[in-house]
């Protein structure tokens, strides 16, 4: 089995207030700048190949982390938010009332207006794990929080309704197993990014 390391890039300033991203080509923030450089990739996972969604704040993380000359790649870009990007859960969950808690209750076909439901989200990574099974090729890859949901759903056969099976620590590192055909399924969640000689 080919080992696959995710990664979830650093806080932005929208991070930092709520705001819904999707594609918005939000950088770090520099408080993100600062917790990233205390991230170390773990020695077992060295030689991994690097991969990074093209946006800035994924692509930023990656070279904080010395993952090198990453292979970019939209199919890890975060999910598509359509009308709703830089809105925040509260405010549209108070706009739409109990019309947005029967999307919510969708789970993996929740989906905003002109926008990408997770199950899109997973069907691109699920092409794009394929590939990285058909190369051989451990790797690691910085994306974001809504791609690895996805691939954490895939991997325990969760629909994205009701509570997550396993929780997901944001600033750790997340390892799956890809089958020949690219399928996942878990190794170990919440790898800990172990801090660089110094860090606070």
């Amino acid at each position: 089995m080919i080992k696959l390391l995710l990664i979830r890039h650093g806080p932005t300033p929208w991070n930092e207030i709520g705001r819904v991203q999707g594609h918005s080509d939000i950088p770090l923030s520099d408080s993100g700048r600062a917790r990233v450089r205390t991230w170390r990739l773990p020695e077992e996972f060295a030689g991994f190949r690097g991969h990074a969604s093209p946006l800035a704040r994924a692509r930023e993380t990656a070279t904080i982390l010395g993952l090198g000359d990453v292979t970019l790649d939209a199919r890890l870009m975060e999910m598509y938010w359509g009308e709703w990007e830089g809105e925040t859960l509260n405010a549209l969950r108070a706009r739409y009332g109990e019309e947005m808690i029967r999307n919510e209750s969708r789970g993996l076909d929740f989906r905003a207006p002109a926008a990408e439901s997770p199950r899109d989200v997973q069907l691109r990574m699920l092409s794009w794990c394929a590939e990285r099974a058909a190369e051989g090729h451990s790797c690691v890859a910085v994306a974001h929080k809504g791609v690895l949901r996805v691939v954490l759903a895939a991997a325990m056969g969760w629909d994205m309704t009701g509570p997550a099976p396993a929780e997901m620590e944001w600033d750790c590192a997340h390892l799956f197993k890809l089958d020949r055909i690219g399928r996942p399924t878990i190794g170990r969640l919440n790898i800990a990014l172990v801090p660089r000689a110094g860090a606070p």
